[in-house]
């Protein structure tokens, strides 16, 4: 049997991306960093219209990771959102300061280059991406559904940062598609 406050959750979180905005600020997570991207659209679009936020374009991924992974070693908290094929990039940033130095950067990939994704490019990154992650040790979770959203988002964060450690969010087409 639901509760008023499960029911009201629900409601509430009837996109993908408010049930990440609803994480974002459970975990004091309010500093967004970004390379445009259209299926990211409606968050970023959100996180803008918040004033919770602060939010900006990065010229490349390995900049966002680097702003962010700074605000963490300042004790601040931040996520960079991306698609796929930026973050075929990252490897060595990964590498050489968020896993050598123990830096919770969330990282939030809208998973492209499957399920009909056309492009050559985002496809081969699509199956490069999750055994990168894993080669560095790097905890990763995809999600598929909208009611494991906001969990998934919770945990991931409250993980990192309690493990300092970066993190990785693929948000699957089977959740950000339009239908």
């Amino acid at each position: 049997m639901a509760t008023a406050a499960t029911a009201t959750t629900a409601k509430a979180d009837a996109h993908w991306h408010e049930a990440v905005i609803r994480a974002l600020k459970d975990n004091d997570v309010n500093f967004i960093v970004y390379v445009p991207d259209n299926v990211l659209r409606p968050l970023i679009e959100a996180v803008h219209a918040d004033a919770y936020f602060t939010a900006f374009t990065a010229a490349r991924e390995e900049e966002a990771i680097g702003i962010v992974s700074g605000l963490a070693m300042a004790g601040g908290r931040g996520i960079v959102l991306m698609q796929t094929s930026g973050f075929a990039t990252l490897a060595n940033v990964l590498a050489s300061l968020c896993v050598a130095a123990q830096i919770p950067a969330l990282m939030m990939v809208s998973e492209r280059g499957t399920l009909g994704d056309f492009q050559i490019g985002q496809a081969i990154v699509c199956r490069a991406m999750r055994p990168i992650l894993e080669t560095l040790g790097i905890e990763h979770h995809a999600i598929t559904r909208l009611e494991d959203t906001h969990f998934i988002v919770d945990r991931t964060i409250k993980q990192a940062f309690l493990t300092q450690a970066p993190a990785a969010l693929i948000l699957s087409p089977l959740l950000t598609a339009k239908r």
